[in-house]
């Protein structure tokens, strides 16, 4: 059984590791488009809520509908989201952002300015946005949750001290486990069903003066 185990456990982690090689990498292009404030928030409403209107957008963000759908036009030349074609009824239209990984770790684009910036903004917005809907959680309280959903939240950290080889595999066994969630239940529906986000930071510390 154990054997089994592990064999399992090999063969999920060598298909995360070749699914997360086939992430699209953003091109200097494409990083420069969602490098706004506004635009990131919108992919990110995208990604974490499915697809949604101009006026859905404005509606959520404080924007007119004007605005949203100026940058959710910048965001589809660029191919970041798409139409919704299935969903359209010819008076709005609608937007979702593609299934597949996105990587915003572009090494030719972080060679030039404009492109470390861009970068630059996209990460730090992506990560504040992330970081407020955490913050946001907690300060709901525990009580302003269900028990059921108290149970089911993970809010951690821990460190361990690793060789770059080790925290790969670490990185490969956690991508795994969350790529069988994501596919197990990305279109899920029913009672009882939320949007839940799956956060995994994984990273070197910088040593300590005088520490080996």
């Amino acid at each position: 059984m154990a054997e089994n185990e592990t064999s399992d456990q090999a063969e999920a982690m060598a298909r995360a590791e070749q699914r997360h090689n086939e992430d699209r990498v953003l091109d200097s292009g494409a990083l420069r488009a969602l490098a706004h404030p506004l635009r990131v928030k919108i992919y990110d409403i995208l990604s974490q809520y499915g697809p949604q209107t101009a006026s859905s957008l404005a509606e959520r963000l404080g924007e007119s509908s004007g605005s949203t759908s100026y940058h959710l036009r910048a965001l589809a030349k660029h191919d970041l989201i798409r139409e919704a074609t299935d969903r359209g009824t010819g008076r709005e239209r609608w937007w979702e952002r593609p299934v597949g990984g996105v990587s915003f770790a572009n090494a030719e684009a972080m060679t030039t300015p404009a492109g470390r910036a861009a970068t630059q903004v996209v990460m730090n917005e992506f990560l504040r946005n992330r970081n407020e809907q955490l913050l946001e959680f907690v300060n709901r309280g525990i009580g302003g949750e269900s028990e059921m959903w108290q149970e089911g939240t993970l809010i951690s950290t821990a460190t361990a001290r690793l060789t770059p080889e080790q925290s790969k595999e670490l990185t490969l066994k956690i991508m795994a486990l969350i790529d069988e969630a994501v596919d197990n239940y990305r279109n899920q529906t029913g009672e009882n069903v939320r949007p839940v986000t799956i956060r995994a930071d994984l990273f070197p510390l910088p040593e300590l003066g005088g520490q080996s």
